[in-house]
């Protein structure tokens, strides 16, 4: 729960505001932008919320902020904001909500598919979300991006009796038990609609999950909402940028229209401004080795 005690000094004066336990993981500022924005490192409203569909997108913050960093001077009814996750973003996809602290922050996906639902990388476990997803079918496989936003996935997992898929490069103590292991640097077609696309950098086993035009990408490609392009971090690189870049680069041979990042705003571009804005990100890349 926010403490309206430790409430950050640049809030706007109103019923919502943020706290100084922000990490600045910056999920609700892409899902309520009218409403929160960055400032020197964390996340704070810069304005309130004016419509009733504002007031439902900050509430949406509220639950899916990891560490509980958002908060109201006034007691909140959640039911509209809790019936809206999952969300749809898509043709049969869904963004879950509810992030993790496991995982600072990181969003997942859930793919409506015709094989079994797919769950791309951990949520925070919820009632609510669970029974949400139960609903949809529920979960047969989970695909996890890399070792980082791997988050409840041990609860998903006896929940939902799912799969999980990681590739053995990220393989560690928490996610010992994983039943599908990924292995060298090969695409691997799960469904014939569905391929994993190794990208090692970020971390040795990061991987991408395409599906239709939709590219998951975990922490390796993100948008960046400020300068309007595509965007990948040196400073979170945690294994190695030059096989980042040329991992990126790698995505040059795969049409999509969709990035949907665990880390960073998502966005959607036809397919020839996505691999020019790809071009672009790859150069950028090369200058900054």
């Amino acid at each position: 729960m926010a403490s309206l005690q430790k409430s950050l000094p640049s809030n706007v004066p109103g019923e919502f505001f943020v706290d100084r336990t922000c990490i600045d993981c910056g999920a609700c500022e892409w899902l309520a932008p009218e409403t929160f924005a960055d400032l020197n490192g964390m996340s704070h409203v810069c304005r309130q919320p004016v419509t009733d569909e504002e007031r439902v997108r900050a509430q949406i913050s509220v639950l899916a902020c990891p560490v509980g960093a958002i908060g109201s001077r006034i007691p909140q009814d959640y039911t509209l904001a809790e019936q809206r996750l999952p969300e749809p973003v898509g043709e049969n996809v869904l963004y879950c909500g509810y992030h993790s602290s496991k995982s600072y922050g990181a969003a997942s996906y859930l793919i409506l598919h015709p094989e079994g639902n797919i769950l791309v990388d951990s949520p925070r476990f919820s009632k609510s979300l669970a029974r949400k997803i139960e609903g949809l079918g529920g979960i047969a496989l989970m695909f996890l991006t890399h070792k980082d936003d791997v988050a409840d996935h041990e609860k998903f997992h006896r929940h939902f009796g799912c799969r999980r898929i990681l590739h053995e490069a990220d393989l560690g103590e928490e996610t010992r038990g994983i039943e599908i292991l990924l292995r060298g640097n090969e695409v691997r077609t799960l469904f014939p609609d569905l391929r994993s696309i190794p990208v090692p950098g970020h971390t040795a086993g990061s991987c991408c999950l395409l599906w239709k035009e939709f590219l998951f990408t975990g922490d390796h490609l993100s948008w960046d909402p400020v300068k309007q392009t595509l965007f990948s971090s040196r400073n979170t690189c945690w294994h190695d940028w030059s096989e980042q870049i040329r991992s990126m680069r790698r995505l040059s041979d795969f049409h999509f229209e969709w990035v949907l990042p665990g880390h960073g705003a998502r966005c959607h571009l036809p397919v020839p401004q996505m691999a020019q804005e790809l071009e672009n990100l790859t150069e950028r890349m090369m200058t900054s080795f």
